[in-house]
């Protein structure tokens, strides 16, 4: 059976069907972020992955070789790897995302996040898309996969089943398996609109991070974390404002209450 970038044919030539995927808005509202890879050959077959079920959004953090955008294993992907954003610290890759989700194992870790299983997430982001978020999708290198840091800007952590005899996993195939399972758990959601409420919208990772500044500002002013402690503390401060799952409304009270805090004790 061959297979192409429409559908399956058997023998005979007939094309069979394949049932509707994501839409067009939902699928324009989901970042794939690839943070410090190593081999431009693994970025091209991600690249590829993601025109294979029509993610187009893409964005390398920090890549190790220069010359990423020359990956020939981009086949049928050149132009999404030309377009794809380059930045240099993971926080700016996702700061317009109300909904980060990191990808990686569990092996050798606790997450300090949420775990969701890889077939659960696609409910899990089609809740956000139909508030009318944007979500990213984040990958590690070859060699280290996502940092303890990393993760501090994710929501969620999904893990791919593996056997435990080879539990890693190329770069390219595990985009290829995530993006697939997205594609397919998606369909339910392919006819829900989009509800932009800001009632509903979680705020933003940039939004959480600013607030976290804010926040950092008025510990440190009312000596509350000592140098010592002040990368830890920040790591906390960044898990705990995920998990409050804040709207931006209420990111802007918060620093309101903050600011003034500050100004009173500077004061």
């Amino acid at each position: 059976m061959q297979i192409t970038n429409n559908g399956p044919c058997d023998s005979s030539g007939d094309r069979t069907t394949i049932a509707t995927l994501l839409t067009e808005n939902q699928l324009g509202r989901i970042e794939i972020v690839l943070v410090s890879p190593r081999n431009p050959l693994n970025i091209g077959a991600a690249a590829r992955a993601m025109a294979n079920f029509g993610f187009s959004h893409l964005s390398v953090v920090a890549p190790f070789e220069p010359h990423w955008r020359e990956a020939q294993s981009a086949v049928g992907a050149e132009s999404l790897l030309q377009n794809a954003k380059s930045a240099e610290r993971l926080a700016e890759a996702v700061a317009d995302c109300t909904l980060v989700v990191g990808t990686g194992t569990l092996e050798h870790r606790r997450a300090e996040q949420k775990a969701v299983a890889l077939p659960e997430l696609g409910g899990r982001l089609a809740g956000e898309l139909h508030r009318g978020g944007r979500v990213a999708l984040v990958f590690g290198s070859e060699k280290r996969g996502l940092t303890r840091e990393d993760l501090s800007l994710c929501h969620l952590i999904t893990v791919i089943p593996t056997d435990a005899a080879q539990p890693s996993m190329n770069l390219g195939q595990a985009v290829a398996v995530c993006l697939y399972e997205l594609a397919v758990r998606g369909r339910f959601v392919a006819g829900i609109g989009t509800t932009a409420d800001e009632k509903l919208m979680r705020a933003t990772s940039g939004e959480l991070d600013r607030l976290g500044g804010v926040i950092e500002e008025a510990m440190l002013e009312a000596g509350y974390s000592p140098e010592e402690m002040r990368a830890a503390n920040r790591h906390d401060l960044r898990l705990m404002l995920r998990r409050l799952e804040m709207n931006a409304a209420d990111v802007r009270r918060a620093m309101g209450l903050f600011r003034r805090m500050l100004h009173k004790m500077r004061s």
